[in-house]
């Protein structure tokens, strides 16, 4: 029993010490170690494996060749590297990571006289990089609550002027790509000179990560380690300018200033009630407008902003880098770099280089470079570049290059580059990769089709196709080409009977299905419907033969099949004179007729022909 309670005991103190030594921050971690002149990184590797903890830092800071001695007993890893390093360097942790870097940014200030209540007063100043001391061109200098701001120069010179406030402090901020930021409290209301410094990002290819696995000493263990994935995070990110600034009205009519702002300011936005621009960067949040969120905007000429929510009205132009939400209109152009929902309207075009969630209309053409759902309508052109489920109608083209679920009408041409899972009416051509729904055009083109394309020329590119040579009661010969699928196919067809003194010619266009009887489609039966012009030596007159075929297609081989079958014919004619050498009654005797007028006559018929391919 006293053994059981001995063991009790001693649980209860494992478990009680086990959270703290596990608790225990990579700093506060203890270490003795003796080192006489060891290289840097050596040493490094030693307390590696006796703390279990990784290193990373730039080759570009840290001399990695230094010699070091050291003799300690007991201390904690950040007193280590605090003697190792100098008091320019700082430690700081990221799960089982330690990150050494350059110490934090200095900043001196010289305070001027004080300016009198509610002026404006200056702040100016350099700003110089942390590690070589060289001046900083183009860098962002900026109050975020009062949106001023200010570009430094070759010098790293900026100068700023600011409106005195009631607020005790205000609270500068700099910000250049490929350098982290800073922010600087100063003295509103004290014209004030500064000098702040920037530490450059750290880049991927200059990182020194160590290991406890790097360096083994004799009292070390090699442990099996998952490495921390924010710490193996590229420190360095790519600041992009703004997609809006790269479309051709942007790079037109965005100044360098404005294009540079939006570098440097890639991860600050703000928001206000309103704003009120005459052009880009002149207006009631100069140069600072594009990293504005308005909810409305009014822009006499027009605005560059970072989006919209709310209403945005354009004289002739809106751009906006973010989303735009419930209303924009311009008289000229909308350029928005993120999705877009409501109503867009602009006179000539709408470029939107997201989604888009909205009724979208332009003069000329609407341009989407993500989906879009919804109504558009433009008077030339309408381009989407995913898919499209909704409605689109242009005066010319539309054009969708994945799937469009809806409606595409055009006065010449529907294009869905991928699926179109709806209706396609055009006035000449219609093109869908994959068919699932009805075309109407006088071409329409299909890869593969499980719908229907109703017009004069409809190809299926893997659907149905043959090449039809046939004999009737009329003409002693008729081609036709039969294309569509077998659902529902056209027929473009043209026979003769060149007879001595009984000649008639014949062209028309008709419709069919195939409708199979046995599994393997070897034994179909295809309804036809036809109508042909005949030719009885006079155009001056009308001669139509429509006819509706049913014929049994038997199958021989994957190439050829016969076909044969009763048809029933309906003819009007306006012709009551024949024309020498043209055949004159229709059909030949031994044809009962049905006289439904004096213009129309019916008969029953037959049909006989070859299928190829």
């Amino acid at each position: 029993m006293i053994r059981r309670k001995k063991l009790f005991a001693v649980l209860i103190l494992l478990l009680c010490t086990v959270p703290v030594l596990y608790g225990q921050t990579v700093l506060s971690r203890t270490l003795s170690l003796e080192v006489n002149r060891q290289r840097l990184d050596q040493v490094l590797e030693i307390i590696s494996n006796k703390t279990d903890c990784y290193f990373s830092y730039s080759s570009s800071i840290v001399r990695k060749d230094s010699l070091i001695s050291l003799s300690i007993r007991n201390k904690t890893v950040r007193e280590v590297l605090s003697l190792i390093f100098n008091n320019s360097f700082e430690f700081r942790e990221s799960g089982s990571y330690v990150i050494i870097r350059k110490a934090p940014i200095r900043l001196t200030m010289i305070t001027k006289k004080a300016e009198p209540e509610d002026k404006i007063y200056t702040v100016s100043g350099f700003v110089y990089d942390e590690q070589s001391d060289a001046a900083i061109p183009d860098a962002s200098v900026y109050e975020k609550k009062m949106l001023a701001s200010a570009l430094t120069n070759e010098s790293g010179f900026f100068k700023l002027k600011l409106k005195n406030s009631k607020s005790n402090t205000a609270t500068l901020t700099v910000s250049k790509e490929f350098y982290e930021d800073n922010s600087v409290v100063i003295q509103p209301g004290r014209s004030q000179e500064l000098s702040i410094t920037l530490m450059p990002l750290l880049q991927e290819n200059d990182r020194v990560t160590i290991s406890p696995e790097d360096y083994l000493t004799p009292d070390s263990a090699k442990t099996d380690h998952q490495t921390d994935s924010a710490a193996r995070k590229p420190v360095l990110s790519f600041a992009d300018s703004s997609k809006v600034e790269r479309t051709g009205m942007g790079r037109f009519l965005l100044s360098t200033k404005q294009k540079i702002q939006t570098i440097n300011l890639g991860k600050f936005f703000t928001t206000r009630p309103f704003q009120v621009s005459l052009v880009p960067g002149l207006g009631s949040h100069g140069q600072m407008s594009g990293q504005v969120v308005n909810k409305f905007s009014l822009n006499a000429i027009g605005g560059y902003t970072a989006g919209t929510n709310g209403v945005e009205i354009g004289g002739a132009f809106n751009i906006d880098k973010k989303e735009v939400k419930y209303f924009q209109a311009a008289g000229v152009f909308n350029v928005v770099g993120g999705i877009t929902r409501g109503v867009q309207i602009a006179g000539v075009n709408n470029t939107v280089l997201n989604k888009v969630y909205a009724f979208q209309a332009a003069g000329v053409n609407n341009i989407v470079k993500g989906n879009f759902s919804g109504v558009q309508v433009a008077g030339v052109y309408n381009h989407v570049m995913d898919s499209v489920k909704g409605w689109q109608t242009a005066g010319v083209a539309n054009f969708a290059k994945n799937k469009v679920t809806g409606v595409q009408v055009a006065g010449v041409i529907n294009f869905s580059n991928r699926e179109m899972n709806g209706v396609q009416i055009a006035g000449v051509i219609n093109y869908a990769k994959k068919l699932k729904g009805v075309q109407f055009g006088v071409i329409n083109i299909a890869d593969t089709s499980d719908g229907y394309s109703i017009g004069l020329i409809n190809i299926i590119l893997k659907g149905y196709h043959k090449l039809s040579i046939s004999r009737n009661e009329i003409m002693d010969v008729t081609v036709a080409f039969k294309t569509g699928n077998s659902k529902f196919y056209s027929i473009l067809q043209a026979g003769a009977s060149p007879r001595e003194n009984d000649k008639i010619y014949s062209f028309g266009y008709g419709l069919g299905s195939e409708l199979r009887l046995n599994k393997a489609r070897t034994l179909t039966i295809n309804p036809e419907l036809t109508s042909d012009y005949l030719y009885r030596g006079t155009w001056d007159y009308l001669n139509l033969l429509n006819k509706f075929h049913l014929n049994l297609n038997v199958k021989l081989n994957k190439y050829i099949s016969f076909y044969a079958g009763p048809s029933y014919a309906l003819f009007i004619s306006d012709q009551h004179t024949a024309v020498p050498g043209y055949r004159f009654a229709l059909p030949a005797g031994g044809y009962k007729l049905h006289t439904y007028s004096n213009r129309v006559t019916g008969w029953f018929g037959w049909t006989a022909g070859i299928n190829f391919f």
